[in-house]
């Protein structure tokens, strides 16, 4: 705990200013971003509408050997995207520098919040509350790398080359793009701190690990109907490529949450009340 207890007052003039440092932290770094986006917006958001796209490419050569997948020859994949919006294109380029400044800025938001909280804290709550942290922060960038290299390529290729008639040209819109783009990559986000919120419902007592014993059957099944949900092309190897990181995700639960509920000590025969007799 800290020595000095502050006033109501001084927590509220601390809050302040920590809402003012990372509001300044978040508009240096998009002001970056507004440098560097011309750069990184065809090589890397726009990447996917391309069959030079990384996954693409990956799953191309692995069609060699795996007689079940897509086509995703080289030649056959490529998307205009349109613009029908006078106001569109400023409106992105704004947008998503904003969005990468406050992407770069979570490691430093995450560090002001922990500033801020630390000080109420004791030893062993400190030591938690860190982990969790870093934790979720790790979980989260790599649920955020799972929907940018696999799920958003695998459900926007699909959607895109879904003909219901062969009169009908698909093209899609920036607006249409930019929103899918950036709704399914922060899901997926979102959805790898599964296994965070597992560990603060085992901190309260609430869940343990022969939960996910008893459950397992279930989470295959359950990770299978979300994949399917996630993945509308139905082909085997997306529903498998998205099916295992979602049970991966169940399997790392049961690892860091606690083994088993604390011991319930029976008592004494002799302190047992008298109805018990």
């Amino acid at each position: 705990m800290a020595e000095k207890e502050m006033s109501f007052w001084d927590h509220l003039e601390e809050f302040r200013w920590t809402l003012i440092r990372i509001i300044i932290a978040v508009i240096v770094f998009s002001i970056v971003g507004f440098i560097l986006i011309p750069h990184i917006f065809d090589t890397i958001i726009l990447a996917p509408r391309t069959s030079d796209f990384v996954t693409y490419r990956f799953l191309d050569k692995a069609s060699r050997f795996i007689p079940f997948l897509p086509d995703f020859s080289a030649e056959s994949f490529n998307v205009n995207i349109l613009n029908i919006n006078m106001t569109t294109q400023f409106m992105t380029y704004i947008s998503t520098s904003l969005a990468f400044g406050v992407l770069c800025t979570i490691p430093y938001i995450l560090y002001e919040i922990w500033k801020f909280v630390s000080p109420a804290l004791y030893a062993n709550e400190a030591k938690g509350i860190k982990r969790a942290f870093g934790f979720g922060g790790v979980m989260f960038v790599i649920g955020c790398m799972v929907g940018y290299f696999v799920v958003f390529p695998l459900i926007f290729r699909f959607l895109i080359t879904f003909e219901l008639s062969d009169s009908i040209e698909n093209m899609i819109s920036l607006d249409s793009y930019m929103s899918n783009f950036y709704t399914l990559i922060l899901v997926m986000g979102l959805v790898f701190e599964i296994p965070l919120v597992f560990w603060l419902l085992s901190i309260l007592g609430l869940v343990y690990r022969p939960f996910f014993r008893k459950y397992r059957r279930h989470a295959v099944v359950g990770s299978l109907v979300l994949a399917a949900l996630i993945t509308p092309s139905g082909d085997p190897f997306s529903l498998f490529v998205v099916t295992l990181p979602l049970y991966a995700l169940w399997e790392i639960s049961a690892f860091i949450v606690k083994k088993e509920p604390p011991a319930i000590e029976e008592e004494d025969d002799e302190n047992l009340p008298a109805v018990f007799e």
